[in-house]
């Protein structure tokens, strides 16, 4: 679905799913949870909801363990998988706490049964709560070996009928090249998604993308460790890049 038309003093994203990666929780550690980050992440979230902006969450759970990589050293690939979804429910908890610790309400759904510490995933309810202004997380992924939490994250975008994924990484947008090693990469501020695709330009997973281009989702990429970027985000400013799919009307355009 389209953005809200934009109203003086209103946010322009009536309901977002933030995508956030697990490394990025790493922060200055050589694994595991950076606290500080976490706190930070917990303020920005907080800063888009006291705005009007319902939030749901994905996140990943790289620094902990990626079923994709050690599937490679020789473990069953579904087996890693699983491995990997349970990565991303202690990020998830560990999301939730920072959040509850800021002053925000929250609740935790799973795609994989885990009554003591989270909801199943049912997607009324998860709507419910959003309306009453609650952030929901989306952990464990699709609850499926060989997708990727990118693909969750679209998947939970277009069930929750939210109006943007807004995927938050290190670098601000979409480049030409990897800006961390050319320095000549071109930054997009905006960029149709078929561009994206024959330019091989990387910026989800081709599952999460597809879903994205068949719902003619429109996808921000933006850097997340800028503090108020997220809140200019849905404000509908040109932060990042913005990834659209038919002639932009939504922010950034």
């Amino acid at each position: 679905m389209e953005a809200l038309a934009h109203e003086e003093g209103r946010p322009f994203y009536r309901r977002i799913v933030l995508k956030l990666s697990g490394e990025a929780l790493l922060g200055t550690k050589p694994y595991g949870i950076d606290q500080d980050v976490l706190a930070q992440y917990a303020v920005e979230i907080r800063q888009v909801v006291e705005a009007g902006v319902e939030v749901a969450l994905v996140i990943g759970g790289g620094n902990i363990f990626r079923g994709v990589n050690n599937a490679t050293k020789g473990m069953t690939r579904a087996h890693a998988d699983y491995m990997g979804m349970l990565a991303t429910m202690i990020n998830a908890m560990a999301l939730q706490d920072a959040l509850e610790q800021a002053g925000l309400q929250t609740r935790l759904q799973s795609s994989i049964k885990m009554e003591e510490i989270a909801e199943p995933f049912i997607r009324r309810r998860a709507i419910r709560h959003l309306e009453k202004n609650r952030v929901v997380i989306f952990g464990a992924g699709t609850g499926n070996p060989y997708f990727t939490t990118d693909t969750a994250a679209a998947l939970r975008t277009l069930e929750i009928d939210a109006d943007v994924l807004i995927k938050g990484t290190r670098v601000d947008g979409v480049y030409s090249a990897d800006p961390e090693k050319d320095a000549d990469a071109e930054h997009y501020a905006t960029i149709h998604g078929d561009e994206v695709i024959k330019r091989g330009l990387r910026v989800m997973d081709m599952t999460a993308f597809t879903l994205c281009k068949e719902s003619e989702m429109p996808i921000i990429v933006f850097n997340m460790n800028t503090p108020g970027s997220l809140l200019r985000v849905v404000q509908g400013e040109r932060v990042g890049t913005l990834v659209y799919w038919k002639t932009p009307t939504v922010a950034g355009a």
